[in-house]
């Protein structure tokens, strides 16, 4: 399968709603508004996936000092610091009939990579228990438990550290 990762532009708001909208259960994903309003804030850290010119997967997150994501970011984009010192991820997206065909990877290298370009410290992000084992194939550390309600669900605190 032939897909490439580009940055995210303008038009491409509507199809990344609409597969966190998908990837997400509804307490937990971004809202149209709520990703346009990102985009609005911090298109650079906007990634997106295409096959045969349509994405089917993204990748988004604002930049913190923090090396911790806290629940304000997902709400709030004046936390969002572009001089800050750590890529948050947000969320990593891809339609289920794309999946295994190593998308997401794909897109999270390019996201580490950017980040490592830019001078950051590390990469920060929540993931579920199930998912643990997938980040730190990529060198992401388990911090245990986040303090994260996001969604009301149970979230772990994942760091990847580049230095």
């Amino acid at each position: 399968m032939s897909f490439n990762i580009r940055p995210a532009c303008k038009n491409d708001i509507n199809a990344i709603a609409e597969i966190e909208s998908i990837c997400f259960p509804s307490a937990e994903a971004a809202t149209l508004n709520s990703i346009t309003e990102r985009f609005n804030v911090f298109p650079e850290c906007f990634l997106v996936a295409c096959f045969n010119d349509n994405v089917i997967g993204a990748i988004n997150g604002c930049i913190t000092d923090k090396p911790l994501i806290e629940d304000i970011l997902y709400k709030d984009t004046s936390n969002h610091n572009p001089n800050g010192k750590w890529q948050t991820v947000f969320s990593l997206d891809v339609l289920p009939e794309y999946r295994n065909n190593g998308i997401a990877a794909k897109l999270l290298n390019q996201f580490i990579s950017n980040a490592k370009n830019s001078g950051k410290n590390g990469i920060i992000l929540t993931c579920k228990e199930h998912l643990i084992h997938y980040y730190e194939k990529f060198g992401f550390k388990n911090e245990g438990i986040s303090s994260s309600v996001h969604g009301g669900a149970v979230w772990y605190d994942m760091v990847l550290k580049f230095y």
